[in-house]
């Protein structure tokens, strides 16, 4: 996504990382809110203050900054001292490593800012489908929307090629998942990754399908013996969420994408 009428903070490559990375870290804590409060069952907004999920106390400021609290309070909460985990502190350094690969790239620009954006809701997306197997129509028909609406801010074709990128990706997922139930008689993928589909192929575009596919495919399947090996592991039939590895598959095109792509090309002349 080129930049040539938005702005563009033209800073120093080290300002620029270092301004990505506390908002990178800033978005990720809020991250973590919707993802805990999605998988349990509450509103996001509803209290407004950030809690213990194991106690319900409500967290002081100076226990609420990104990473550094996690590690000052040993991974416990300060008041019933049951152990966090590592979700948190997990969620919070993806979204930095996100926000400062894409300054590294873009610089502070208005690209910069779209992809924070979608990065977040890949990264909210993926985790809860981590969790839940699912993936909430908000993120998914709500990013597309979103997609469709930014590709269209730069003209009538960027707006067609999003709009065909979106029923490819789609339509290819949907496709499959048909023939799996035609030929294995069993849902061997979700409909949640139809829809999302919608919103990766609207982002990416036809030419940026098969990187993020394959990506994706190859990622999953390198994480297929971990699952395998959890505590009710079936073997070839373990249940694997593709959502995570799509949203990683589409960040990664944005980020090497193209460059991977001509890298590949150019060794055959």
């Amino acid at each position: 996504m080129e930049n040539p009428v938005f702005w563009n903070l033209h800073l120093a490559p080290v300002y620029s990382v270092s301004i990505a990375a506390v908002l990178g870290l800033v978005a990720g804590s809020f991250y973590t809110v919707c993802i805990h409060r999605y998988v349990a069952g509450i509103s996001v907004i509803r209290p407004l203050r950030s809690m213990c999920p194991h106690c319900g106390a409500t967290l002081k400021w100076y226990d609420n900054i990104p990473l550094l609290s996690f590690l000052v309070l040993r991974g416990r909460c300060r008041q019933c001292r049951t152990a966090i985990g590592v979700f948190y502190p997990a969620v919070e350094s993806v979204s930095m490593a996100w926000a400062v690969a894409l300054a590294l790239k873009f610089g502070l620009s208005f690209p910069w800012l779209v992809h924070m954006v979608f990065g977040g809701l890949f990264i909210v997306g993926g985790f809860i489908d981590f969790k839940l197997y699912i993936l909430p129509n908000r993120i998914t028909l709500g990013g597309a929307a979103l997609a469709l609406a930014v590709k269209a801010l730069f003209g009538w074709a960027a707006f067609q090629g999003a709009l065909l990128g979106a029923c490819a990706g789609a339509g290819f997922f949907w496709v499959l998942q048909q023939f799996y139930r035609i030929v294995r008689k069993e849902e061997g993928l979700g409909t949640g990754d139809v829809k999302l589909m919608l919103c990766i192929g609207a982002l990416v575009g036809v030419g940026g399908l098969p990187f993020t596919i394959l990506t994706a495919a190859f990622s999953a399947l390198a994480a297929s013996g971990v699952y395998m090996g959890l505590p009710g592991g079936r073997g070839l039939k373990t249940r694997i969420p593709f959502g995570p590895f799509l949203c990683f598959g589409a960040m990664l095109h944005i980020l090497a994408g193209r460059e991977v792509l001509a890298w590949y090309f150019s060794l055959y002349g």
